[in-house]
């Protein structure tokens, strides 16, 4: 059954289980100029939270990034929409340059220039050096950068692929890149927490991420390398 479309932007939080980053974002995303703000937490975990954001929708689903980002957006009917990882932080400039895009309606999937909070090694500045060269030079934006595109190439794409263990926002990219849909920096930052990096070690963790994206690279271009054979979800 095909969904009337509304003009506007959702806003899609997805929050693995026991993952509270998000009552820091939710504050942030209040001065969206967004139809709804979509949370979708997995299992039974507490929504509880003092003075919502105008606009929350709690969903729960199972536990999964791409099933929860699927969720989401099964429970929309914004004619665009805005999937933003739990441990995101904005500020204003990035707001009005989402809006500017949406309100631009292009057929076309945006992406932020990613930066890292001050919560992680000094080097971290290489790394948002790096997902800058990968998207701009590379063609390869992550969920980490706030993917927001039109609801009508959202369902082009099938949605995220759930059975997909890790990598469902790279995925999304590939099939992305093999249907010709651009790759549009948005002129704005989006933040994301560098305590993994702290945690682990920043060469140690930078080492597994280069090469999980290389591996995914080459198993996701190999997949989609006929998109007309996968048929939509």
């Amino acid at each position: 059954m095909l969904i009337a479309m509304v003009p506007g932007v959702d806003i899609i939080v997805p929050a693995g289980p026991g993952d509270d980053a998000w009552r820091g974002l939710l504050p942030q995303l209040a001065e969206a100029n967004a139809n709804r703000i979509a949370l979708v937490l997995a299992g039974n975990d507490d929504p509880d939270m003092e003075n919502p954001p105008a606009g929350l929708c709690i969903h729960r689903s199972a536990a999964g990034r791409a099933i929860q980002l699927n969720a989401g957006a099964r429970g929309s009917d914004a004619a665009w929409l805005w999937f933003v990882h739990a441990d995101s932080r904005v500020i204003p400039a990035t707001l009005r340059a989402m809006q500017r895009f949406v309100d631009d309606d292009a057929a076309a999937i945006g992406y932020f220039r990613l930066r890292f909070l001050d919560d992680g090694p000094r080097l971290m500045f290489l790394n948002a050096w790096g997902a800058h060269f990968r998207s701009r030079a590379l063609g390869l934006p992550f969920g980490d950068q706030g993917l927001l595109m039109p609801r009508r190439i959202f369902d082009v794409l099938g949605g995220f692929d759930e059975s997909v263990a890790a990598g469902e926002d790279h995925d999304l990219i590939w099939s992305a890149r093999t249907r010709g849909i651009p790759l549009l920096p948005v002129p704005a930052p989006i933040f994301t927490s560098a305590r993994k990096y702290a945690k682990r070690g920043w060469w140690r963790t930078t080492r597994e991420h280069l090469g999980m994206t290389r591996d995914q690279a080459r198993r996701f271009s190999r997949r989609h390398a006929h998109p007309d054979s996968i048929e939509p979800s």
